[in-house]
């Protein structure tokens, strides 16, 4: 892989959000590189699913700021597409009242990326039901397929094990192994993140307290008292 500099990729510069009183976000740094999956763990209330939702654009950080390959990235849900963005919720969002290839097509109209989309995610059988009659895991299937479709640069994963088994999270792990984009992993499940992530980056109350490698944060006194004490 040749050398990336290190403007290339996303890059958050001490993002702080608060809340009135509240702060959610102090002071995080984070570089998700080209081709890097980078996960972000902790306690509930860390604020996860806040700088998540910085980066798809749903909250504007208070102070910080981001950029995409050395240029200012100010996001906007609708427009994450157009900056090579993909990201699945927590949860699936699919419509109801479409197919499963219909689904897809959502993300990108052309029918045989729709159709490689769901191959690749091991769900094309199921082109032509609706969603409602599939189970969980397929429609998590159907959901990533969707975010993929389009090719994205980045993909942006919310709680993406949620609600799944032990042989669905492995698989799903082979899946996120297999992407050559970068991913920006939000997720509780420590099995997946210690599988699939090259960096990880741990928060607590809002604030980064660790940030390495998975086996450097596996033996980290402060993440275990943060973390994977509570967890265990």
């Amino acid at each position: 892989m040749p050398h990336q500099p290190p403007s290339d990729g996303l890059t958050l510069h001490d993002i702080s959000v608060r809340f009135g009183g509240l702060t959610a976000l102090d002071g995080v740094s984070l570089r998700v590189p080209p081709g890097r999956t980078v996960g972000v763990i902790g306690p509930n209330g860390a604020g996860k699913t806040t700088l998540f939702n910085v980066v798809c654009g749903f909250v504007a950080p208070t102070s910080g700021q981001l950029t995409l390959d050395g240029r200012p990235l100010r996001p906007r849900p609708h427009q994450l597409k157009k900056r090579g963005i993909a990201r699945t919720l927590q949860g699936v969002g699919l419509f109801p009242s479409l197919t499963v290839l219909e689904n897809v097509l959502v993300g990108e109209s052309d029918r045989d990326r729709a159709e490689a989309a769901l191959e690749r995610c091991g769900a094309a059988s199921y082109r032509d039901e609706k969603p409602a009659s599939l189970p969980y895991a397929i429609r998590k299937r159907v959901a990533l397929a969707r975010a993929l479709v389009s090719d994205p640069r980045l993909l942006l994963l919310d709680e993406p094990a949620g609600g799944l088994g032990v042989q669905e999270i492995e698989e799903l792990g082979e899946l996120i192994t297999g992407l050559s984009c970068s991913v920006l992993l939000v997720e509780h499940h420590m099995d997946l993140v210690m599988t699939v992530c090259d960096e990880i980056l741990v928060l607590d109350f809002g604030k980064p307290v660790a940030h390495g490698t998975p086996e450097e944060i596996r033996t980290d006194e402060a993440v275990a008292d943060a973390y994977l004490g509570a967890a265990a």
